[in-house]
């Protein structure tokens, strides 16, 4: 009876080191996969998005000069929604 305790122990252990094993090759293949995405990103990025930075920069400032005009014209639109006439 203990024989196959520990014959079943070593099972367990062989399995679990199989399926550690195999959990290790996984990541590993995902890792360089992985790092094969962040290289083609690194390319993406150094060749469409950076040149693009100054423009959306640009951009953004009129937004935010829209956005900030924007309570005043509402301000001045319920004035004129108020004296209109019903």
């Amino acid at each position: 009876m203990a024989a196959l305790s520990i014959l079943l122990a070593v099972v367990v252990i062989a399995v679990l080191a199989g399926a550690l094993l195999e959990v290790r090759r996984s990541l590993h293949a995902s890792a360089t996969g992985l790092n094969a995405l962040a290289d083609a990103l690194e390319g993406v990025e150094a060749e469409h998005l950076r040149p693009l930075e100054q423009h959306v920069t640009a951009i953004n400032a009129q937004f935010d000069t829209i956005l900030s005009a924007l309570p005043g014209i509402g301000a001045k639109a319920a004035i004129v929604a108020e004296r209109r006439p019903r």
